[in-house]
């Protein structure tokens, strides 16, 4: 690759040196998600994985695709790069462990107005954090300048991951019936959906995102930036132990949009508004903005970033199994007939 220059590309503003620059700096990072079943090294042209199937009599793959959104801006803002490739991870494996998938691997994609070499290691170097965190591997990806397009200063992070689940356990509602438990688990806050609206109520371009906020006792862009929960493990755990019937990833849409979607028809989740631990900083935006409740509901996962439908005999299992691995995880309604899907009640 030394002998490879093209001036004539230079001068239309694509820096080929620095892309490999860049694949140079980020070579350790990638190497810290390297698990079994990784055949190729980065640099190929594909990402080559073999995966272990022993004990699976009818495998099926899991693919999830997602980006960051506009939270890369804050991003951008305050000059911090090295998290939001957690989240972008977490946005696709978050999708995967769904059906009960476990994520094999994870290639990313950054488009860039200008190749900064630091900056998209920087990048890579929260992806890889993220791999980690899902027990995957990143064994590949793509970073394409994208000048006159796009400022120099500006990238858009996106991704994608595929799981294996045999089919005898895919989890997949149709077990389901009135009594089940409904199980939420806490989020590390606003994770990556609804940014549109945050950068708006908090003025983000010209707030002055490292003042220190005493509501949420921390500087306002930390807190923004705070990555999305990896829940992977912690589920695939709660799947080992107790009888899981249903899971979702409560992303856009809130409460009202993403549990219904692992509700089956004839069924509703009953939600305890009053057992949501809602973190500081929905009601801080929530205030701010002058935002009604409903809204925050079918925005944002107001403190829960995932839940998990479960048989009302196995969840403290499912409790402690979360519990041990780490995740506050709390019980927030249960499963009643009826043809709404979802029911937020105060009780």
């Amino acid at each position: 690759m030394n002998n490879s220059h093209s001036a004539s590309y230079a001068a239309a503003g694509v820096d080929i040196e620095a892309g490999y620059e860049g694949v140079r700096l980020m070579k350790k990072h990638v190497e810290r998600t390297v698990i079994p079943g990784v055949v190729s090294g980065i640099g190929g042209f594909g990402g080559l994985f073999a995966p272990d199937m022993s004990g699976m009599s009818e495998p099926v793959l899991v693919s999830g695709t997602d980006g960051v959104g506009t939270k890369q801006r804050i991003a951008q803002i305050m000059g911090i790069h090295n998290t939001i490739g957690i989240d972008c991870v977490a946005m696709c494996v978050n999708d995967i462990i769904c059906c009960g998938a476990r994520p094999l691997f994870f290639l990313d994609y950054i488009a860039i107005g200008k190749n900064d070499p630091e900056k998209v290691a920087g990048l890579v170097e929260g992806v890889a954090e993220g791999c980690v965190r899902a027990g995957c591997a990143l064994i590949g990806g793509e970073t394409a300048e994208h000048p006159g397009t796009m400022k120099a200063d500006d990238y858009d992070l996106a991704g994608f991951s595929v799981g294996i689940v045999d089919k005898s356990k895919v989890i997949d509602n149709r077990r389901m019936k009135a009594g089940d438990t409904v199980i939420g688990l806490a989020s590390s806050g606003i994770h990556s959906n609804g940014y549109s609206l945050v950068r708006k109520v908090f003025d983000v371009e010209n707030a002055d995102l490292g003042e220190f906020v005493p509501e949420l006792g921390g500087k306002l862009g930390e807190v923004l930036l705070t990555p999305t929960k990896i829940y992977v493990k912690p589920v695939l755990a709660a799947i080992k132990e107790a009888d899981v019937k249903g899971i979702s990833h409560i992303t856009g849409g809130g409460f009202y949009e993403n549990i219904p979607r692992s509700i089956p028809d004839g069924l509703c989740a009953r939600i305890d508004k009053s057992a949501v631990k809602i973190p500081a900083v929905f009601k801080l935006l929530q205030e701010k903005g002058g935002i009604p409740e409903r809204d925050m509901f079918n925005t944002y996962n107001m403190g829960v970033g995932m839940s998990l439908v479960v048989s009302k005999e196995t969840a403290g299992a499912a409790l402690d199994a979360l519990r041990g691995n780490g995740e506050d995880a709390f019980v927030i309604g249960e499963i009643t007939e009826g043809n709404d899907k979802i029911e937020l009640s105060q009780d």
